[in-house]
């Protein structure tokens, strides 16, 4: 039987890394951990902790592995068939809830929701809105669904290819605000082989294109969607907001703006009907 000294130490991991993914097989807190580093462990723990360690070192992402990841203050449950939700994708949250101040009982469309963190961070953010998520994907839905329910945010999921997810319904000025993390990446973009992005869901990352085409479909079908003077704001790459401005203006969008991100980076898109 090993210790979780001797686990910690053949690792190969880095101290925190591994310290993470034993706690998490031991479900046990740091402090514990730490108290108790010198203890025989469960074979059984320890097995499960060595196969997470070799996964880890094989480059699978951490939150894969722990099944969460923070976002806006709430732990996400996450899985393969979702997108890993990133700290910067927080400003697009941030935006969609400054557009909506003032605004009463709110009607927010969350297209390509994923993991749902977008939607259910709005929705928990204004418990009066009405928010609706929707995703091409039944995995993706299913873990945006158990989220909503874990977290106790109203939010309602249908699933369909962007604002075909609508259930046909005739189009109609019925949302404050769109928003989306759409897949942006273009299909020949070498960072698709590297780092997370290999274990994550390629239709999450890439359009297969030139990385624009999903932003285009959303971009021109808003105005259908929108009540006037309604936003629409978008995720995209740190390359691409000059030509997802001229998106916006063509569609006939007017304050069109693009915001940075912590590091910087114009980040979103966005402008107003």
């Amino acid at each position: 039987m090993a210790t979780a000294r001797e686990l910690i130490a053949g690792s190969g991991l880095p101290l925190l890394e591994a310290r993470m993914l034993l706690e998490r097989a031991l479900d046990v807190g740091r402090a514990w951990l730490i108290a108790h580093d010198g203890e025989a462990l469960p074979d059984d723990r320890a097995a499960v902790f060595r196969d997470w360690a070799r996964r880890r070192g094989n480059g699978e992402p951490m939150a894969y592995l722990l099944g969460e990841r923070e976002f806006m203050g709430h732990d996400f449950q996450v899985s393969p068939a979702v997108l890993i939700p990133r700290p910067e994708t927080e400003l697009l949250v941030e935006t969609a809830l400054e557009h909506l101040r003032g605004r009463a009982t709110p009607r927010v469309l969350d297209l390509g929701t994923g993991s749902g963190a977008i939607a259910v961070s709005i929705a928990l953010a204004r418990p009066d809105a009405a928010v609706q998520a929707t995703d091409l994907s039944a995995e993706a839905l299913a873990v945006a669904a158990a989220n909503a329910s874990r977290l106790g945010a109203a939010v309602t999921f249908a699933r369909g290819d962007w604002y075909g997810a609508l259930n046909g319904a005739a189009p109609a000025p019925t949302y404050d605000v769109i928003v989306s993390n759409p897949p942006y990446i273009a299909a020949a973009d070498p960072h698709l082989s590297q780092g997370d992005l290999r274990h994550e869901p390629p239709l999450a990352l890439t359009d297969r294109a030139d990385g624009l085409e999903a932003l285009r479909a959303i971009v021109r079908g808003a105005p259908a969607w929108l009540k006037p003077g309604g936003a629409l704001w978008m995720e995209h790459g740190w390359d691409q907001a000059a030509r997802v401005r001229d998106l916006l203006h063509a569609a006939g969008f007017a304050r069109v703006e693009s915001r940075r991100d912590l590091a910087g980076i114009e980040r979103i898109s966005g402008g107003y009907l």
